[in-house]
Formats: structure tokens, sequence, C-alpha cells
């Protein structure tokens, strides 16, 4: 690696750190009086004590200055152990961006962000974090830990996610998933960022490997990243254009108005089907757009681990 590279990873990993801790101070902030408070033993904020309640937490040296009386409120300490999967294969790369910019996200731009600000939250409650990359094979696996130099090895895996873009990176979900799920002895809440995009079309050994992770009595989050505007809507000008498949290079050339219904059609059916499928297997579903914002899916996350025990 050059000097150059090196920098300039150096400097991608600072800037994607800052990016997902603007991310989660940001969303955090909105929840001063929401049920997302406390995640570990340390002093969080003071609330207003209701007559009633136990004295034990009332900060009496507050109520010594301001002659009113306020609870302390903590932060509940968990043991989380967390492991995020992410597809690195090439449709993941759609649509192509420039630069990493929060404004203009591509499918594996959102997932290594949002892995990003999920990996700040559990940071700061010192929970267990571990990471897995895939395309046709399981590229990265690292096991669950919660020490700054395994974040920092973590993020620095997550750059190199973003910045490669090599052509025809076919997709193997289900033998990644198998591998992820013997590698992962403890039970463990797990997130999958994948557009669910791959040339095999049998979708029941996704689902077999998937059964093999709740098996082993993890709990299962499928996000599911696409371009709604694009790869749903399938909204393009009315002109000919070549659609490419980004994994084996298969081309057609149309105009997008002559297949647009029968397009959205069959994608309507296929999320119903990946839903229904979810249900079954008694996974948490999450389709996501990449052109919103973040607060849907740092909501789910939060919502999910305080479920997970």
């Amino acid at each position: 690696m050059t000097l150059q590279k090196a920098l300039n990873e150096f400097i991608d990993l600072g800037r994607l750190e800052l990016m997902a801790r603007h991310l989660v101070e940001g969303f955090m902030s909105g929840f001063h009086r929401s049920p997302f408070h406390g995640f570990s033993s340390e002093f969080a904020e003071h609330r207003i004590y209701n007559p009633g309640e136990s004295t034990r937490h009332i900060d009496w040296r507050l109520y010594a200055k301001t002659d009113r009386l306020y609870s302390k409120r903590f932060e509940d300490e968990t043991n989380l152990r967390c492991h995020f999967v992410l597809d690195n294969s090439s449709s993941m790369h759609f649509p192509e961006v420039n630069e990493f910019d929060l404004n203009h996200l591509n499918k594996v731009g959102f997932s290594v962000l949002a892995i990003a600000a999920f990996m700040q939250i559990l940071k700061k409650q010192r929970d267990a974090v571990g990471l897995s990359i895939y395309s046709e094979e399981l590229d990265f696996y690292a096991p669950e830990k919660s020490t700054s130099q395994h974040h920092h090895l973590l993020l620095d895996q997550l750059i190199k996610a973003l910045n490669k873009q090599e052509n025809l990176r076919k997709t193997n979900t289900y033998h990644a998933i198998h591998d992820v799920a013997e590698k992962c002895h403890r039970r463990s809440l797990i997130f999958i960022f994948t557009d669910m995009m791959q040339s095999d079309s049998d979708h029941g050994k996704l689902f077999d490997a998937l059964g093999h992770l709740k098996f082993n009595k993890h709990e299962v989050v499928l996000c599911h990243v696409f371009d709604k505007k694009k790869e749903f809507d399938f909204n393009f000008d009315d002109k000919p254009h070549t659609f490419i498949d980004l994994e084996t290079g298969a081309s057609v050339k149309t105009y997008s108005s002559q297949i647009q219904s029968t397009y959205q059609n069959a994608m309507k059916d296929y999320f119903s089907e990946i839903k229904l499928k979810c249900a079954q297997y008694r996974m948490t579903y999450l389709p996501v757009d990449v052109a919103n914002d973040f607060n849907e899916i740092l909501t789910s996350f939060l919502l999910a681990r305080q479920k997970f025990k």
C-alpha cells in the first residue's frame, strides 16, 4: 500500500466516524422525553421527581441548588453482542456516485454509514460488535469484541468495502450466511444489509441459511436496501436505455415505459414474498430506501436492541 493510499484511507476512516457520530447525536437529541432512554449503568439525564416514586435516585445536590426535586435517570446496562453482515457485490454499488456524501448515497454507502452509526451507539454502551463482508464468498469476518482497536479495525474494513468497486462481483448470500452461522457461536443480534439481488433465484436456499441463524438462537434483522426511484418505481427518462446487470454483465436495450408496469408488479410481488418469508421464519424485515434519511433505520435498531435479551 502506498503512503498516499494509506493517508486517504485514514482520512476516509475519520470522516466515516465523524459522519456516524453526527447522525447518532442528531438522532438521539430528539429522544430526551421518549422511551429510548437508558443503555448502560452510567448517568443519562435528570427528570422531575414525581411524588410517590422511590427517593433512591433523587439528586440531593441539585435540590440544594434549585430547591426542586429531580431524579437521576440511568442507562440500563446490557451485554449485547451484535454482528453486522454486509453484501459487497457489484449491485450494491448502484447507483454510481462520485464521492461518499451524505446526500448522495448508493446502497453500499448507505449500509456502511448505517453500520458505522450502529457501532457508534454500541461503542458508547461497551457492547461487543462483529462484522462480516461478502460477495461471492465470505471476504472478511471478525468476531464480536468491544475494544477501541477492534472498533477501528471494523471501520477500516467498511471503508475498504465502500471503495471496492470491482465489476461482476456476484452475490452468494446464502453461502455467506451459512459461514456466519458456523462462526457465530454465541447468541447475537444480527443485522444483514443486502439488496437481495443475486443470479441464483432459489430463495429457498437463502431462507434455509437464515433459518440456520435462527436455529442457533440469533435474532435476525434483514435490511433490504434498494433505490426506490430506480429499482422499484423504474423511473427513467422515456428514451432508449441499456440496462446492464452489474453482477453478470448481461444487458438489454429498451424504453423504460414499455416495461415499467410489468416491472413494478414483479417487484411488488418479490418484496411481498420476502416479507412473508421473513414473517414465517420470525425475522424482522426492514425495507430501506437509500434516498430516505436514517431516522427509520436508527429507530428500528434501537427497538431491536431493546427487545434483544
